[in-house]
């Protein structure tokens, strides 16, 4: 699930979650590190089914997700856009290959893995080089994530593009 921000992203994912049926594991990677982003975590938390299990995990999702999937047959992750912020904020050095390691992890679990991420590639080049290494990073981690998936779709305001 790809898309800008305010695209739609996060509800569209919801939907196919609901639909892929069974317990949903929900894979929460933001963190509140401002009263604006806690705000936003409090508005996802009420969108959510209340019968989702939460799992709060700014890194390490592959193998907490692992060790914590219990019945759930469909995992949601919202998303990798924060995951690889999280893991830059740990060690820019690193944080790629940590985090295609996170994804492959996820993409081998015995469930649905419906997986958000923003698209950052489409926009002005940043100015300054650490976020032109997040967007070149983000964007070769989006493409491993769609290679690997039966279904990607790119929202744009609000409408879902079915791209493989």
């Amino acid at each position: 699930m790809l898309g800008g921000a305010r695209s739609g992203k996060s509800a569209f994912a919801e939907r196919l979650a609901s639909e892929c049926g069974g317990p949903v594991l929900y894979v929460a990677t933001a963190t509140a590190d401002d009263d604006e982003m806690a705000a936003r975590i409090a508005l996802h938390r009420a969108q959510r089914a209340s019968t989702w299990r939460t799992l709060e995990s700014p890194t390490n999702i592959g193998v907490r997700v692992r060790s914590e999937l219990g019945d759930a047959t469909t995992v949601l992750v919202e998303d990798l856009t924060l995951l690889l912020a999280n893991l830059m904020a740990e060690d820019d050095t690193s944080a790629e290959t940590r985090a295609i390691a996170e994804v492959n992890a996820l993409l081998t679990l015995a469930a649905h893995v419906v997986v958000v991420s923003n698209e950052v590639g489409m926009g002005i080049v940043p100015p300054y080089p650490l976020g032109r290494v997040f967007r070149d990073a983000l964007g070769r981690l989006n493409q491993l994530a769609a290679t690997a998936s039966t279904e990607v779709y790119l929202l744009v305001a609000g409408l879902p593009l079915q791209l493989k």
